[in-house]
């Protein structure tokens, strides 16, 4: 059976136990946004031959956008950097934005071939096309019984 497996600081959460205490304080070791805000949300399917990974990357250009794949790990992290600002006719400041986001999502590859993945990034959507490794046919041959004196 192939699947890809995400990582992140709470998956060892299987009945959602801190779902509502971040949801209502933030995640407490990655800033103060909510976890929900902070995550790589993806959709994984099966086409047969291979699993398809559909990442959203909002607002992010293609350059900010880095996957690593070491050994069984595939790694997608975006950084984002915005500045905005408003002034009068003086040049003064009226209002000034500055906006940072560094996301990082890690998938385990066992069972893919880690050779054969690409990736597209279109429409803030990225992606990846993670071919299934072809399982081995067990080898057999038939031995030769001797005659023993």
């Amino acid at each position: 059976m192939y699947a890809m497996t995400p990582f992140g600081k709470r998956d060892y959460d299987l009945f959602g136990m801190f779902d509502d205490f971040d949801r209502a304080f933030g995640d407490p070791f990655s800033g103060f946004a909510p976890a929900e805000g902070r995550r790589i949300r993806t959709d994984i399917r099966d086409e047969g031959d291979k699993l398809v990974l559909e990442a959203e990357l909002p607002g992010f250009a293609k350059e900010d956008i880095n996957i690593d794949i070491t050994d069984d790990m595939l790694t997608l992290s975006a950084e984002h950097k915005t500045e905005s600002e408003e002034n009068d006719k003086n040049g003064k400041y009226i209002r000034r934005e500055r906006s940072f986001g560094s996301y990082k999502r890690s998938f385990d590859l066992s069972g893919i071939n880690a050779d054969g993945v690409t990736a597209e990034y279109k429409s803030g959507i990225l992606t990846l096309d993670l071919p299934k490794k072809q399982l081995e046919q067990p080898k057999s041959r038939r031995l030769e019984i001797t005659q023993a004196d």
